[in-house]
């Protein structure tokens, strides 16, 4: 039997993440995918770019927080799938002003559910069969891990920043509007993503404008902090795999298998540069590298148990994280036009200060030429 063609609303689909997702999903035969984002900083048109022209695509501006909008939308264009992507992520700007998160993460997602719900009671028993609701969701609601074992779908919740006290609110909303409503979600805990389009406040991209520029790689502390390290594409793999072969009411954990430390990363930047695109002076980029104040409450390890979402739907990451990582360095190289409004946009955006220390007003501006 051919399965039916694709129809997805994806908020947050102007994002890192959510772009991706959505070029994956319009690659299926008449898929039909709609974005519901609203283009906040790290929200970017130009991210959707290479499927603006797609017969199934569609663009609707909104505010998660708008759950009358949002209703609209999903009657207008009747999705069998949700995929909750829209949320504010950056610890460092939930240190600063913890409150958006608050409203974004917490407040937005209760009203994304409460339309879906809306939405999945005028469906009739085959179309409730076949709708999901996806929320997409992080590692570092489990909190922090020592030097052994992994997070799994058993592990406690135990934030310990404002952006994932946020996230593991919105988990306990997303898991009880399924257990109260019967509404099918499904709720995915990944990795630290990385790859091409990632706004450039997180480690990677951040330290690659800067080595670029000729400008110091701040790194937390002594960078010992470990992160399980997940490639974007593996990600929306793992998404797609999920929405089409798992039941209601399940939790999966999603990781890369590769636990590296951030100073380790970023040298592994350093040495692909090195050979990509040699520093004129003929230094090495590793010579950047400084070190900074830790951030408060900096979670020392996360990794992930990838045991059950293998089993349950067979997902299992396909890229090696050396081989992610120079083609991202590649993309974002290939892609200055890409970067270029970015760098040119002030503190607000968090591409130019350190974040995570001080009120915005009072933190040191640090700026950058021509970070998670």
């Amino acid at each position: 039997m051919t399965a039916p063609p694709i129809s997805a609303v994806v908020t947050g689909g102007a994002g890192f993440i959510g772009s991706a997702l959505v070029a994956r999903l319009l690659r299926a035969p008449d898929a039909r995918v709609t974005v519901y984002d609203k283009l906040t900083y790290a929200g970017r048109l130009e991210n959707l770019a290479p499927v603006a022209e797609h017969p199934g695509y569609r663009f609707e501006r909104g505010d998660i927080l708008d759950g009358a909008h949002f209703r609209r939308v999903l009657e207008a264009v009747r999705p069998t799938v949700v995929f909750h992507l829209a949320a504010e992520s950056h610890v460092d700007r939930s240190i600063e002003d913890g409150s958006q998160f608050v409203r974004t993460n917490v407040e937005g997602t209760e009203r994304v559910l409460a339309a879906s719900l809306d939405y999945f009671r005028t469906l009739d028993d085959a179309g409730r069969s076949a709708f999901r609701f996806i929320h997409v969701s992080t590692d570092e609601v489990f909190g922090t891990l020592g030097p052994v074992g992994a997070f799994d779908e058993q592990s406690p919740y135990a934030p310990n920043s404002p952006y994932s006290a946020s996230k593991a609110a919105s988990d306990m909303l997303a898991r009880a509007y399924h257990r109260t409503f019967a509404l099918p979600v499904i709720v995915t805990n990944c990795s630290n993503n990385f790859g091409p389009r990632q706004f450039p406040e997180k480690l990677l991209p951040l330290c690659l404008v800067r080595a670029l520029a000729g400008q110091t790689l701040p790194i937390y502390g002594k960078g010992e902090q470990v992160r399980d390290w997940l490639f974007v594409e593996d990600h929306v793999d793992a998404l797609l795999a999920v929405a089409a072969a798992a039941g209601p009411g399940e939790t999966f954990c999603i990781g890369g298998g590769t636990e590296l430390a951030n100073l380790e990363i970023v040298r592994r930047l350093c040495r692909l540069l090195d050979g990509i695109r040699p520093r004129a002076s003929g230094e090495g980029y590793a010579d950047l590298i400084t070190f900074v104040t830790d951030r408060p409450g900096h979670d020392f390890r996360y990794a992930i148990d990838n045991g059950r979402i293998g089993r349950v739907v067979g997902w299992r990451p396909r890229h090696s994280f050396d081989e992610a990582l120079e083609a991202t360095i590649r993309w974002y190289l290939g892609n200055e036009e890409w970067l270029a409004p970015l760098l040119g946009q002030d503190a607000g955006a968090g591409v130019t200060s350190r974040r995570g220390l001080a009120p915005a007003s009072e933190a040191p501006s640090v700026t950058v030429g021509s970070r998670q």
